[in-house]
């Protein structure tokens, strides 16, 4: 199976580089200026070249904070770009799988987000991957929108290296404990995708087209996902901190978070047989990367 990755340098494109061998995949990850799907030139020539059984879009703005200053440019990346990519893989017949956020809901539902929920993302981060997952509905049928959540892994900037470069020199951190999600491994939505491109691959007519939720498996608020980062920091004899709960109110952003933007991944298990591994498998492997770039006094 040929599979090219609209982006290369991101959490996710890195991880389904690294699991493409394993998976039988013939895979290129490619980002700008070789691919830059804000031009329709440059997707047609990309495609045209690699020849792809299946493209998936794993490019995105996905600074949350500045897609507030830089609007025009998240729209550009997180709506026009997905737009321009239903159109050049649906005029030649290939499916595309588009990856997004839970940032496109409003957070005031009282459990877990479903897929038939509704929409109402509080800033343009959420508005622009919104608006990428209409344009993809819009123009190619044979599509999975896979949204997901609070992304690490141990490549990339994330929150788990912000702690623990945080927790190499200071004492205590202070960290919002009033926004909830599922802190997802990259590594996790790379072999989703795959269990994707496999089922459409083993049985293209009864592909499950449309929009699927992929999380974590746990539920937990930015505290207490820090400290239990931070524990197996601990263990593994890197960097450790207190960490002291702060409402959203004591840490103003730029953009209005969701304060629930968990997320239910149910239908996506039954449909593809795959649910993601704890979370602490995840940091377990993550860490040794991670303590590697942190300087700390023990």
């Amino acid at each position: 199976m040929r599979i090219l990755v609209a982006g290369k340098s991101g959490q996710v494109a890195n991880a389904l580089s690294r699991q493409a061998e394993a998976h039988g995949v013939t895979m290129t990850c490619l980002g700008r200026p070789e691919l830059d799907i804000t031009d329709a030139s440059s997707i047609g020539f990309a495609l045209d070249a690699h020849k792809p059984e299946i493209v998936i879009n794993a490019a995105a703005f996905t600074a949350v904070d500045k897609a507030e200053s830089e609007r025009d440019e998240a729209f550009a990346v997180n709506a026009k770009g997905p737009e321009l990519l239903a159109q050049a893989t649906a005029g030649r017949d290939i499916p595309l799988l588009h990856v997004s956020t839970d940032y496109v809901f409003p957070g005031d539902k009282t459990g877990p987000y479903v897929e038939s929920d509704l929409t109402g993302p509080t800033g343009t981060y959420g508005q622009s991957k919104l608006a990428g997952e209409e344009a993809v509905r819009a123009h190619n049928p044979r599509h999975v929108i896979l949204r997901t959540a609070w992304v690490f892994d141990e490549t990339g900037s994330n929150f788990p290296k912000t702690m623990l470069r945080l927790a190499a020199g200071r004492d205590e951190i202070s960290v919002v404990s009033d926004q909830c999600g599922n802190p997802t491994d990259a590594h996790e939505i790379a072999s989703a995708l795959l269990a994707i491109a496999k089922r459409i691959e083993d049985a293209p007519p009864d592909a499950p087209w449309g929009i699927f939720h992929f999380g974590g498996p746990e539920t937990m608020n930015w505290a207490e996902f820090a400290r239990r980062v931070l524990a197996v920091s601990a263990r593994s004899g890197g960097p450790t901190a207190a960490i002291v709960d702060i409402s959203t109110d004591e840490y103003p952003t730029p953009a209005k978070r969701p304060a629930n933007s968990m997320l239910d991944s149910s239908l996506f298990e039954a449909r593809f047989g795959y649910r993601a591994a704890p979370l602490e498998n995840s940091l377990e492997r993550c860490m040794p990367e991670w303590l590697k770039g942190i300087r700390f006094s023990a």
